[in-house]
């Protein structure tokens, strides 16, 4: 892997791991990989506000690890077809085994 392409990817890490928020939207998603949760319903399982959990999702559909669907509410699914997400996904299920 080029030195360049190694910057983008600490890069995009560091963006989609660098609030708490992210994080617990991020293990939550990946904790139920086939199932889409609007804003509201990701509030409470997270315990972030409608306003943190919206900010923060934008962000992970940004990077592309968090898909969006059009519906109305608008819903949101973990993107296991993202490589940082897979690896990340592995890392949080390592993570419980501890």
């Amino acid at each position: 892997m080029s030195l360049e392409r190694k910057r983008k990817v600490w890069a995009e890490v560091e963006a989609g791991l660098g609030s708490s928020g992210r994080i617990k939207i991020l293990k939550y998603l990946i904790e139920h990989p086939n199932t889409q949760f609007t804003r509201y319903r990701l509030r409470r399982p997270t315990g972030l506000s409608t306003e943190e959990v919206s900010r923060n999702i934008q962000i992970l559909v940004k990077l592309g690890w968090v898909k969006e669907f059009p519906h109305e509410p608008k819903t949101y699914q973990i993107n296991l077809d993202n490589e940082i997400v897979r690896i990340i996904s592995d890392f949080f299920k390592n993570l419980r085994k501890i």
